[in-house]
């Protein structure tokens, strides 16, 4: 049974860290004492819950929480070697928890633990770091709290941050928490409640005064030319940088990306002050983790055209990664870790919006999030005095923290399609609904491309959340919406990397009875859809430079001559041909061009369903429930084909292992003799 106070505990954590205004996503820390018996001696013991390294306050449960004896962990002021080997005392935690202890502790374990008070909060919301990062911070915390908010000079977390958070809350017996220079801020109580009505009182009075006292234009004047475009014109060029801009930003490794043109984004771009705050980066620990020291920023006005965009960006990108790389080796010692990579993780695009990459949706989601709360910070700081972040030796300090390194090294190995963003259409059913569900069970952000978009989005939702896969309505055979459907794909998650040319449609009639409107139906789906799908996504591989897979569904009928179905075997025989096409052409990019030739798909197939498995039944002389069965009895293993065997092909393919192989067919129809390629 989950304690009285851990119980409380939970429940603060997630009303505070649901509301943006209160922390960043999976920014801060809280925590509760309380009293259970030890079952070695059975007597009462005062115990400590807190929140677990790498969780999330709003989405905070028991099993992420660090549990631990008080008195063991306040005996670890006996032990503690100073600041320079600080480090140290995380691995002490170790010797404080209780029983398992529950999740990993955090380095902020101290702060909690140290102060002597039954719940405290830790928290980093944009008001409170706008006067822990404004240049007077002292003076205004003073000013705007009296005597009930204390000033804590910037400390890197750890354990010292704690012993001094305690010795301020001894000497301040009205104090109701702290103001962390360039951090965030600390609140406690002897409840839950009182503890999370102070941390609201400091955020809300921080706003508020800021609000009240602020300068009116904090980040200066508009700046002529700077303005945000038309929503329709800075989407269609946000779509046509984001190839170029993917590939700069995965310079040392691939990166999957987040586009917001959100309006605090827009606003900060347009003014005059943006490009000096911008060079002054962000500040708090939890920021710059996740955005790097600053961002890259085009300084060209809104209606620049993509080309020139561009070729500036590429100029803007390699002097990103000297200053980068002159920033680690000014503040690197011998012991530090090796550099991480120079590529930026924040873009800025005047009149456009912003692009933050990661390893994955969600960490580049998260990284532009962040920026805009550092927007958010240094419009308060600005209006009230000058930002002034923490300086660069200090941030070099938390980026290349021992512990940080530790942290990423404890990360699981990625999957085979991680940061691999995929396209696949006619997704919302059968083969390649299998395929999308493949693709992202192996890491793979996926678009899921239908003519139906409410399946095509339930098919997404199936997936998981949008950080996963996305539903768009796309009919292959209109260019327009074709291209529609690769922007969704490039504004979702940064750009493209696999497409499978999946939808498609199957007539089977004999010669004499197939129509011209059959003849063209069919073409146009699979063979002009496919071409229409290849040439739209080629052209975002192509700019980005990093390769990418083209994958075509064909069939055993495109080498296979079957009665009753001239229409549906001649247009896969083009599909088939534009793979060998593709291969040769787009090779020199890195792209690879591969094809899967299926048979006897018929279980979970959207063709078969659709009456092709009645018309092939009738064709072969048995019941139509019985033609998987039939398929099966035919084939070399004498196995049924699924459409999962499909997503296999598909998987395998795409993933590592196949790296040099382009323009090849591979069979999915459990051996078809006649069907062998030659």
């Amino acid at each position: 049974m989950t304690n009285p106070a851990a119980a409380d505990l939970i429940a603060r954590s997630n009303r505070l860290g649901s509301d943006p205004k209160n922390t960043n996503y999976a920014g801060g820390n809280t925590s509760a004492k309380g009293h259970e018996t030890d079952p070695v001696t059975g007597e009462p013991v005062e115990l400590m819950w807190v929140k677990g390294s790498g969780g999330d306050l709003g989405t905070l449960t028991e099993g992420g929480l660090a549990v631990l004896r008080v008195d063991r962990l306040r005996a670890l002021q006996n032990v503690y070697p100073g600041i320079d080997r600080e480090d140290e005392m995380v691995a002490a935690f170790d010797h404080t928890l209780f029983g398992k202890g529950g999740a990993a502790p955090s380095i902020d374990t101290a702060m909690h633990g140290l102060v002597d008070a039954a719940h405290v909060d830790h928290l980093h919301p944009d008001s409170g770091i706008a006067i822990a990062t404004a240049v007077d911070g002292e003076a205004l915390t003073q000013t705007i709290f009296g005597d009930k908010v204390v000033w804590v000079p910037w400390r890197r977390p750890g354990f010292q941050l704690g012993l001094d958070i305690a010795r301020i809350k001894r000497s301040n017996p009205d104090a109701v928490g702290c103001i962390l220079g360039g951090h965030g801020i600390t609140a406690w109580g002897d409840t839950s409640d009182e503890a999370e009505a102070n941390s609201l009182w400091i955020i809300d009075t921080a706003a508020a005064y800021i609000e009240e006292h602020g300068r009116p234009e904090p980040f200066g004047p508009a700046l002529e030319g700077f303005a945000a475009l038309d929503e329709s014109e800075r989407r269609a060029k946000a779509a046509a940088l984001a190839p170029a801009i993917r590939g700069l930003a995965s310079t040392d490794r691939a990166q999957v990306g987040s586009f917001t043109d959100a309006d605090v984004v827009l606003d900060f771009l347009a003014s005059s002050e943006h490009p000096r705050l911008a060079a002054l980066g962000t500040s708090c620990p939890d920021h710059f983790l996740r955005t790097k020291v600053k961002p890259l920023v085009l300084d060209l006005p809104a209606d620049a055209s993509v080309e020139e965009s561009i070729a500036r960006l590429k100029e803007l990108h390699a002097a990103y990664r000297e200053d980068y790389r002159a920033y680690y080796e000014r503040n690197a010692s011998p012991d530090s870790p090796a550099l991480r990579g120079a590529d930026p993780a924040i873009v800025l695009i005047p009149g456009v919006g912003m692009f933050s990459y990661g390893a994955n949706k969600q960490t580049a989601r998260v990284a532009g999030e962040f920026y805009i709360n550092a927007i958010n910070v240094m419009r308060g700081a600005e209006a009230l005095s000058t930002y002034a972040p923490i300086d660069e030796a200090e941030k070099f300090r938390i980026e290349y923290w021992a512990l940080e390194e530790a942290k990423l090294q404890r990360l699981p190995q990625p999957k085979s399609h991680a940061t691999r963003i995929a396209l696949v259409t006619g997704a919302a059913s059968g083969i390649g609904k299998a395929i999308a569900t493949r693709l992202a069970a192996e890491g793979a952000c996926v678009v899921i491309a239908d003519l139906d978009l409410a399946k095509a989005q339930d098919a997404a939702a199936e997936l998981g959340s949008t950080d996963v896969a996305i539903g768009v309505k796309a009919d292959v055979t209109v260019e327009a919406e074709v291209q529609k459907a690769v922007d969704a794909a490039v504004l979702a998650f940064g750009g493209l990397d696999l497409v499978v040319n999946n939808a498609g449609l199957s007539i089977s009639k004999p010669l004499l009875d197939t129509t011209t409107a059959d003849w063209d139906l069919q073409h146009n789906v699979m063979a002009k859809g496919s071409f229409l799908v290849s040439k739209a996504a080629a052209r975002v591989m192509v700019e980005q430079e990093l390769g990418g897979d083209i994958i075509y569904i064909s069939s055993k009928n495109s080498v296979f001559a079957g009665p009753n179905n001239i229409a549906y075997s001649a247009t896969k025989a083009d599909q088939s041909h534009q793979v060998r096409l593709l291969a040769a052409e787009l090779g020199e990019h890195g792209i690879k061009v591969n094809g899967i030739n299926p048979d006897g798909v018929v279980r979970g197939s959207g063709i078969f369903a659709g009456g092709w498995g009645a018309k092939r039944a009738a064709v072969y002389g048995v019941p139509e429930e019985e033609l998987g069965a039939y398929y099966a009895k035919r084939t070399l293993l004498k196995r049924e084909v699924l459409p999962s065997h499909v997503a296999n092909a598909v998987a395998v393919l795409t993933g590592g292992d196949l790296t040099h192989t382009t323009g090849l067919h591979i069979p999915v129809d459990a051996g078809v003799a006649a069907a062998f390629l030659r």
